[in-house]
């Protein structure tokens, strides 16, 4: 098994990195590890912490449409070049914790994406040479308001209300180009997207490096890299799985915002 770096917090509330055991148990290292963290003599067991996201990044770079099937879908050409949107950092959450669904919109999307982990700080960077600058995989979810999006005419609103950006539930170093891609909703055997990674129309190295030439890029930002054919509505009470082969998976309910 690939090793599974984590991000936790123990019951007084402290924030550490770690590597994650088979039996659940934690190492905990000095340092984020894409900053050089080395395992320290502290160890937590499975009931001494709870989940975070795997990263807390300064920005979410997304992009849209890099999967020509779910252009399609969209009813819209592969784009000439990487589509690119931000969702704030504050959409992220991590594994289990609900996606909330926003009173302004009637129509909630889920969009299973990898998401690429960078761990230095780039710029202006060659597709060669950002191939050996993505640090991790990790698993997201691109929550989308949909009616908010085709309403709005842009990306910001639909993208980024709080809890919209489902993340981890780990990070690993390494991934297969031709890992699959599924999102499952409830308990249903058929999963609603399926894809390859290797079907995408820009791949990650493509995309650092398009990215790195426009905007800076800091340890732990997250790029996600678009969702295949398949994105769906989902509604109160369901639970949203996404499996990316060689990671494990990403599960989140969703639940109404609670009226105060």
């Amino acid at each position: 098994m690939a090793q599974r770096y984590v991000r936790v917090k123990n019951s007084q509330g402290q924030t550490f990195y770690g590597l994650l055991d088979p039996d659940r148990s934690l190492r905990v290292l000095d340092a984020p590890p894409w900053l050089g963290g080395q395992p320290t003599d502290l160890m937590l067991g499975g009931e001494d912490y709870t989940l975070l996201a795997p990263c807390a990044p300064s920005k979410i770079v997304a992009v849209g449409k890099n999967y020509s099937a779910h252009a399609e879908e969209m009813g819209t050409p592969v784009p000439s070049e990487p589509l690119l949107f931000l969702k704030p950092p504050t959409t992220v959450i991590p594994h289990s914790q609900p996606i909330i669904y926003p009173p302004q919109s009637q129509r909630v999307e889920y969009e299973g994406e990898l998401a690429l982990v960078i761990g230095d700080r780039l710029r202006s960077l060659s597709a060669e040479e950002a191939e050996s600058k993505i640090w991790g995989y990790t698993i997201a979810n691109d929550v989308t308001a949909r009616d908010l999006q085709r309403k709005d005419g842009q990306w910001t609103r639909a993208k980024g209300f709080d809890s919209f950006c489902p993340l981890g539930p780990w990070i690993v170093r390494e991934l297969s180009a031709g890992a699959s891609l599924q999102t499952f909703i409830n308990e249903e055997s058929e999963p609603r997207q399926s894809a390859s990674t290797e079907q995408m129309v820009f791949s990650p190295a493509v995309l650092v490096s398009y990215i790195s030439q426009i905007m800076t890029l800091l340890p732990g930002d997250i790029i996600l890299t678009g969702t295949p054919r398949g994105v769906g509505e989902v509604k109160e009470g369901d639970l949203i799985r996404i499996e990316i082969e060689g990671i494990g998976s990403l599960e989140n309910p969703v639940r109404m915002e609670s009226k105060t």
